[in-house]
């Protein structure tokens, strides 16, 4: 009788693995990373611009940043949360890809949580991307509502990249595209 509720039994772990929160978010972030493809590239055609460079956040350090500071350059906005598990499984694809391209891309990590939040989780998870807060609305047609929502932009303030999701960042291809994007 016992060996035919093995099934019932794998299925009754599963699920409580799933409830419990301790277990729930690791293997949330696991299943992410298994499925996290590179992120596809907007046709030419398709390209929507950024409105304007009205845009001011505030880095993790508190310092007053004004986004039109960044026109003219490749510019990489991630939309995320300490909590969200899409968007920790795709750190640190980003923190590889910042490694490499830090100088040459600006990354933007932008996050509603306090700045103590943010700094613990980097901290701890030994990522040094740039974290910054909004503090006036971003600029049409961004919108960071679905986390994680990522923007590549072009050097003309074209959005090249609009993801929804996690991704694998650091891709051969999503690479190459960047240093297309650079050389423009």
């Amino acid at each position: 009788m016992f060996k035919n509720q093995w099934s019932n039994i794998i299925f009754i772990v599963i699920i409580l693995a799933l409830v419990i929160p301790q277990t729930r978010k690791p293997i949330q972030i696991f299943v992410n990373k298994l499925i996290s493809f590179a992120p596809s590239i907007n046709d030419e055609d398709d390209r929507e611009k950024i409105a304007n460079y009205n845009w001011v956040l505030e880095s993790n350090r508190g310092k007053r940043t004004e986004f039109s500071q960044f026109k003219g350059e490749v510019i990489i906005i991630n939309f995320w949360a300490t909590w969200c598990p899409p968007c920790i499984a795709e750190m640190p694809s980003f923190q590889e890809l910042y490694e490499d391209y830090e100088g040459k891309v600006t990354f933007l990590f932008i996050s509603g949580e306090q700045r103590q939040t943010v700094g613990n989780f980097m901290k701890r998870k030994r990522f040094t991307l740039p974290a910054y807060k909004m503090l006036t609305k971003a600029p049409d047609p961004m919108d960071g509502r679905t986390l994680p929502t990522t923007y590549v932009i072009s050097k003309d303030g074209s959005i090249v990249v609009n993801k929804v999701g996690s991704a694998d960042w650091n891709s051969d291809s999503f690479r190459k595209t960047l240093d297309k994007l650079i050389a423009e």
